[in-house]
């Protein structure tokens, strides 16, 4: 992935909060014997204090013999994008029509070693962390090996604590653009209204110098 300087995060809380909301990616694992590789979507937790994902599968996933044979693995994460037309990017002495169509996006990519988690009161706690998380309302038992109604299920999968061993972070959203293109495109954005438009505009007038 490309990163601008402009597109670099401005420090690491930035790409850190990003993933507290966004948290379902894609987990990249090598294939084994010249297969391509492996890409699961997947829920998972970061924690910035542990430097860790954790993620769970089920037990016949393909996926595992690849992970186990190369724990390298990358969790790819992208939202926030939207399609920005060539005449909302064009510079005040062009004609419009000269502008340069792009894309805006967020993306952050977390190089992991995997750590494959068998233990079922290790992945109870694992599952417990994960549905604090997700539904922090409660509503669910919790997970507790032998007692009912999850601990029957905890044979049916495994779990992964993902260590962050890099980081590569991009908010790519207008950056080198000068201010007036940029409210211009901020104003097209809020016209547009499209799903996430408000996302992308909240974005680009965030990371503007103060």
């Amino acid at each position: 992935m490309l990163i601008h300087p402009w597109d670099a995060p401005h420090e690491d809380a930035e790409w850190q909060q990003w993933l507290k909301v966004h948290d379902f990616g894609q987990l990249v694992v090598n294939g084994l014997d010249g297969e391509p590789p492996h890409v699961q979507p997947l829920h998972f937790t970061y924690d910035a204090g542990r430097g860790e994902a954790l993620a769970h599968l089920a037990r016949p996933n393909p996926i595992w013999p690849a992970l186990l044979a190369n724990p390298e693995v990358v969790l790819s994460v992208l939202d926030d994008y939207v399609y920005v037309p060539g005449p909302w990017q064009a510079a005040p002495d062009q004609p419009s029509e000269h502008g340069e169509p792009t894309s805006f996006y967020a993306a952050v990519q977390l190089r992991c070693r995997a750590h494959v988690v068998d233990d079922p009161a290790e992945n109870a706690e694992l599952l417990n962390r994960q549905v604090g998380h997700f539904q922090p309302e409660g509503g669910s038992a919790k997970v507790a090996v032998g007692e009912v109604p999850y601990g029957r299920l905890l044979s049916g999968i495994r779990g992964l604590r993902l260590e962050v061993t890099g980081v590569r972070a991009k908010f790519k959203f207008g950056g080198r653009r000068s201010e007036e293109v940029q409210d211009r495109i901020a104003g097209k954005l809020a016209g547009r209204a499209g799903p996430r438009d408000g996302a992308a505009r909240e974005h680009m007038l965030r990371r503007r110098p103060a």
